[in-house]
């Protein structure tokens, strides 16, 4: 199944739900940056939760950047999704591998770390982005965002993410996000049903493995309540914009003095991009006509 979100709506517009597959971009993020398995699924949860969060924006430029800091050995977990359906990310440490947990699934929380704090800012395109933190529940990513979204967005949500790997690749990845919007908020009734069937889920994957589709979950889940699944689909993929140029643009800024040590002792420059671990090579006529660009304008 293509890499896909779609937007659905129920109770006459008090509930929204949102629903993303991302099997296919997960695989190409764990290629890029060899991430282990605990890694895999950090990422996969992060991201699929931006494209997500992402998703109620309304402009096309707009653009949702998570980073959780956690006390695990995995360090720091970043994505970055637009409302376009694009995203990327990385981890600080991808090698990093636990034993199962308890449940005997990939301890999450325990690379992660439970002590730490969530980072969201919200870019919407124009003036002063919007950022927030709060505190680490359990490092497990789903409920930390879900603590996020309901302690500094006041939405009642309930955030569901899972990915699924082996040692053939990512066999399936992504989420779904429902949330009470205020003119429902105070129905108890609804509320308390909606946690109820949530609680009884067994994690998102488990349902794309045993042939799910997105709409057969949120008939599953809200068909009896006034169900509207919209007609658009999105196509969701990993993407990042870093180019060379941006690379040769970043070297500039180090200046004459130093672009000019790099060529002597290097004979070029090495950048490397944190989100998609694309390499850039600038050898030293690059480097020589950034020099002379410096001195057209001193």
């Amino acid at each position: 199944m293509a890499d896909q979100l779609i937007r659905a709506t129920a109770a006459a517009g008090g509930i929204r739900a949102v629903g993303v597959i991302t099997t296919r971009l997960t695989d190409e993020a764990r290629h890029r940056h060899k991430l282990s398995y605990v890694s895999t699924a950090a990422l996969g949860r992060t991201m699929a939760a931006g494209l997500l969060i992402a998703s109620s924006m309304k402009r096309a430029e707009s653009r949702v950047n998570i980073r959780i800091r956690g006390d695990g050995p995995m360090g720091g977990v970043m994505a970055d999704a637009g409302t376009d359906g694009t995203v990327r990310g990385y981890v600080d440490h991808p090698d990093v591998e636990l034993p199962p947990n308890q449940n005997g699934k990939l301890d999450v929380g325990g690379a992660v770390g439970r002590e730490g704090y969530v980072y969201v800012v919200r870019d919407v395109g124009y003036g002063y982005p919007y950022s927030s933190t709060v505190e680490l529940v359990s490092g497990e990513i789903g409920d930390d965002l879900t603590h996020y979204l309901v302690t500094s967005e006041q939405t009642p949500s309930a955030l569901v993410l899972g990915v699924f790997v082996d040692v053939n690749g990512v066999q399936a990845a992504g989420g779904i996000l429902i949330q009470i919007l205020p003119k429902a908020a105070t129905d108890e009734t609804l509320v308390s049903l909606l946690e109820s069937r949530i609680a009884t889920l067994q994690g998102f994957t488990p349902l794309l493995q045993a042939g799910k589709t997105l709409p057969t979950i949120f008939e599953e889940l809200l068909g009896d309540l006034g169900l509207e699944i919209l007609p658009e689909t999105q196509m969701v993929r990993f993407h990042c914009g870093c180019s060379f140029d941006r690379v040769l643009g970043a070297l500039k800024l180090l200046g004459k003095d130093e672009l000019q040590d790099m060529i002597e002792k290097d004979d070029g420059a090495e950048a490397t991009c944190h989100f998609c671990n694309e390499v850039y090579q600038a050898d030293s006529e690059h480097l020589a006509g950034l020099i002379d660009d410096l001195r057209m304008v001193d």
